[in-house]
């Protein structure tokens, strides 16, 4: 196998940080249009994965500390966070009263109709630099 050249790493290296910097981009939005709803980052994404489960799956807090990669103690006072801010509403299984399950409140859906909005908006505009940061990452040679 031959030795891959400098310029070539180095190209692969700019196209991960291009890919890298248009993701960020998206990321600091996302954090911005929640600040100015008033809420927390964290917040609209535990709006987010409550709303966009797949149909049929009980939104429990296991499964959102899954989806979001979070510990299991974290989505418990995040979700009470949101409880207390009317985003969420929180009950337990009545098969199993050990799982809290998750679901949005009025004010919930209404919150992240706006953000979605915004996002969506936002993310056609970023949509050709990230679809060319994804194109030369998938050309890239190994």
């Amino acid at each position: 196998m031959k030795p891959r050249s400098e310029n070539s790493e180095r190209d692969d290296i700019q196209v991960l940080a291009e890919f890298r910097r248009e993701i960020r981009r998206f990321l600091q939005f996302s954090e911005q249009a929640a600040g100015a709803a008033g809420l927390q980052p964290q917040q609209h994404q535990l709006l987010l994965q409550i709303a966009g489960a797949p149909e049929g799956t009980l939104v429990t807090i296991g499964f959102i500390a899954e989806v979001m990669s979070l510990r299991h103690h974290t989505v418990v006072e995040l979700s009470k966070r949101c409880e207390l801010a009317g985003l969420v509403r929180r009950t337990h299984d009545p098969r199993d009263r050990r799982c809290v399950v998750l679901e949005l409140t009025s004010q919930g859906q209404r919150a992240l109709r706006q953000l979605s909005d915004v996002h969506a908006k936002q993310l056609r505009e970023l949509a050709p630099s990230l679809i060319q940061a994804l194109t030369r990452l998938r050309e890239s040679k190994p």
